[in-house]
């Protein structure tokens, strides 16, 4: 039996869909008016993390050294524009501890 390709709009519509499911699937944190998604909080704190054992990525001036780094998620990246950067940060890392996984934490949406 010959087995049939997917056309380019067929993986087109493929990929668009397993993207739609992985949003649908996401646990967000919602917080002074941003939403995140708890995976992008796990990445700031890794990013922190390597930022504090890599001293010459520090950075002056008001903002968290973290907003300057390229690798920052995008739905956290409007929270740099906020005069409240790092106070957010820390609260958002906060929420997202094990309570938030386990659905108990209010500022929690997309448990199932």
């Amino acid at each position: 039996m010959r087995g049939r390709a997917m056309s380019g709009s067929q993986l087109q519509a493929a990929m668009v869909l397993l993207l739609l499911l992985q949003s649908v699937q996401s646990v967000y944190i919602k917080y002074d008016g941003f939403q995140v998604k708890l995976e992008s909080v796990k990445k700031l704190s890794e990013l922190e993390k390597q930022q504090t054992s890599e001293p010459q990525l520090k950075t002056s001036g008001l903002l968290p050294a973290v907003c300057h780094d390229p690798a920052l998620p995008l739905d956290l990246q409007p929270v740099c524009a906020s005069q409240e950067a790092a106070s957010i940060f820390k609260a958002l890392k906060t929420i997202s501890t094990d309570e938030c996984e386990l659905c108990m934490n209010v500022a929690c949406t997309g448990c199932s």
